[in-house]
């Protein structure tokens, strides 16, 4: 790239300690992770010069639109502002996108180009398969799209679903009755729930009936109509189980499959979720979205332990 100068005027000076951060936190990791580049702050303009300054100019770009939107910005949100950029995504596209707004909280938004691919994903398919490792958003966001289509009126509830199974441990073993014994196996469910309506507002829907949290033996059976289904951990159902739950799917309706096939738990290896994409990707209606660990919203060491785990695989 040839050396260049860019100019970003923000929109008011008061957005300024939002956009750099306290004692300039968040302008020094730009300036870290573009050292070609040199930026000069005066005022509301900011001027970049270097190598890279178009690159840093879009990540400006992109972090002020989060700050004009109402977003705080915060380390990670920047690094992976950054990471978007250098990947040539565009996160001003993904941080513009709202999916919901629960109550008086921040709204929900995808915090990653994958993320952003995903949500599109839900929107227009029937059925859309979200693959990838832990932290990457998928049982959340699926249940985002899932309240969202159901305050819309264009489901009439939301079944929310997992298979009982875990590393080495028996439902059996567990105390009370059956749905009691599965209660732990759903509690991500039930807790991204909250976070979407509120402890009152889910306890609301479960009492009409406008969501349903069942485990996966549940839907053998059944016709589900007009329904948004979240499948979570799919990964750990049986080949028969998997071709049990999408034959279910009705007039209507939507559904999620999550899972991450580098964690099967299923006793004999045999996963329902293994294969799938060769033998229903040319379906019209169906999509499968893979995330990876740049598409990791948790810790940022959760990321570097994916990408460790990826390496040791593959050699």
């Amino acid at each position: 790239m040839t050396a260049t100068t860019v100019r970003i005027d923000v929109p008011g000076n008061h957005l300024m300690v939002g956009l750099l951060g306290q004692h300039d936190e968040l302008l020094r990791l730009v300036e870290h992770a573009f050292p070609d580049a040199s930026v000069l702050v005066r005022g509301n303009e900011i001027t970049v010069e270097g190598d890279s300054a178009e690159q840093v100019g879009r990540v400006f770009s992109a972090l002020v639109t989060m700050v004009q939107s109402g977003q705080a910005l915060e380390p990670a949100g920047v690094l992976r502002s950054i990471d978007m950029v250098k990947a040539d995504e565009r996160p001003g596209e993904v941080f513009r996108t709202e999916i919901l707004r629960p109550g008086r909280s921040s709204a929900v938004r995808p915090k990653s180009a994958g993320q952003k691919r995903y949500v599109d994903a839900i929107a227009g398919n029937v059925i859309t398969f979200g693959l990838g490792p832990a932290g990457t958003g998928k049982s959340w966001l699926a249940v985002a799209m899932a309240v969202r289509a159901l305050q819309a009126k264009e489901v009439d509830r939301i079944i929310l679903t997992r298979p009982a199974v875990e590393a080495g441990e028996r439902l059996g073993f567990l105390p009370g009755d059956l749905m009691a014994k599965v209660d732990p196996y759903l509690r991500p469910l039930y807790d991204a729930l909250h976070d979407m309506v509120g402890t009152d507002g889910a306890a609301r829907l479960l009492e009409r009936n406008s969501v349903e949290v069942a485990p996966l033996a549940f839907m053998r059976g059944r016709t589900l109509n007009s329904s948004f289904i979240i499948l979570d951990e799919a990964q750990n159902t049986t080949p028969e189980q998997m071709k049990m739950f999408l034959t279910r799917i009705g007039f209507g309706s939507r559904a999620v499959v999550t899972g991450d096939v580098t964690q099967v738990d299923v006793a004999d290896g045999r996963s329902g979720l293994a294969g799938l994409e060769p033998m229903l990707g040319d379906i019209d209606g169906i999509g499968f979205v893979h995330l990876n660990s740049r598409d990791v919203v948790r810790h940022r060491i959760v990321a570097d332990i994916v990408d460790a785990y990826e390496r040791a695989q593959s050699t």
